[in-house]
């Protein structure tokens, strides 16, 4: 590949790096979780060059972006993120954000009303 298109296009470890994902022991980069997207939603389409080797543009990093939002930061299933990429209006991610909930913000409040009734409880 050329300078110029090097610069426009980004290999699967790069967008992980971007996309910030971690494995669960955080050793090494989750590659297979952008793979396994590719497989599920047909919007991600990398250049797939010699050795089978991939690529990915700036449009494809942005529907990347959008499902890692939807799914780690919004709790969506595969099938809920779906609907909202096959949506005809445009997904702006600001905007969703200010609008919903988190799911780590969801999670931190359970576990807060949970230590509450566990505190109730156990002053009866």
């Amino acid at each position: 590949m050329n300078k110029k298109v090097s610069d426009s296009y980004k290999t699967i470890s790069e967008v992980v790096e971007i996309l910030g994902l971690k494995s669960k022991k955080g050793k090494s980069l989750p590659t297979h979780t952008i793979r396994y997207w590719e497989n599920e939603f047909k919007q991600i389409r990398p250049r797939i060059l010699s050795g089978n080797r991939r690529y990915y543009d700036k449009k494809n990093i942005e529907i990347l972006k959008k499902i890692h939002f939807l799914l780690k930061e919004q709790g969506m299933t595969i099938n809920g993120a779906k609907k909202v990429l096959n949506n005809k209006e445009p997904l702006k991610l600001d905007e969703t954000s200010n609008h919903s909930i988190k799911a780590v913000n969801l999670k931190n409040k359970l576990i807060k009303i949970s230590n509450i009734i566990k505190s109730i409880k156990s002053n009866k």
